[in-house]
């Protein structure tokens, strides 16, 4: 990924928590020249040792899957909020931009037996259940029901390296800057208003 270096984001605990919170992801990987790619979430795991990797399922009826053996080599693609801005909030004549923040993964993937899998998935369920007035658990759930799992083939990869930018107007002065998050701000849209926050953390 081409990031200028004022863009690059380089705070692994930043990175970490960024992961965390923007889960939902695109898996990409190629196969005699045809690139594929599944939306799917990938979650981050962290050994004690340190090691990192991200976890995920597809489908057993998504043909991507099948080509893990010819080729291990996956890309993970993050988004996180985004949106334009505006050149008329400067106090100088210049161009419009896009503010925004991203994380790319890069690994070798390896299938889990199906023991994994249903570890993988109650991890995953436990995750996002938390909040749920009647979380429902992995463990709770019927055999019949279970036999789904078999329809999926669960993942792990192994994280070889991750770029991250971070594009939130670090190349204005501090009034441009202030300008910038105060116009956001007050359009009141979701993305704007996640990158206003994101400028005003930069800044301290």
């Amino acid at each position: 990924m081409y990031i200028p270096a004022i863009y690059k984001n380089e705070n692994r605990e930043d990175i970490i928590s960024f992961l965390q919170k923007n889960s939902f992801g695109i898996l990409i990987n190629q196969n005699d020249g045809n690139i594929l790619a599944t939306h799917i979430p990938l979650e981050l795991e962290i050994k004690e040792n340190g090691e990192q990797f991200l976890e995920g399922h597809i489908s057993k009826e998504n043909p991507q899957w099948q080509t893990f053996e010819n080729d291990n080599r996956i890309l993970a693609i993050f988004s996180g909020p985004h949106t334009y801005i505006s050149s008329s909030w400067y106090d100088h004549e210049n161009v419009p931009t896009w503010n925004y923040i991203a994380v790319h993964v890069y690994g070798k993937v390896k299938i889990l037996n199906f023991e994994e899998t249903i570890l993988s998935l109650k991890k995953l369920v436990d995750k996002y259940e938390v909040n749920s007035k009647n979380p429902i658990r992995i463990e709770d759930l019927s055999e019949k029901t279970m036999r789904q799992a078999k329809g999926i083939i669960a993942f792990r990869i192994e994280i070889t390296s991750i770029e991250a930018v971070k594009k939130v107007s670090q190349n204005r002065d501090e009034k441009n800057h202030q300008n910038i998050i105060s116009e956001l701000e007050k359009t009141k849209d979701y993305n704007a208003c996640q990158i206003a926050q994101e400028m005003a953390k930069n800044k301290k």
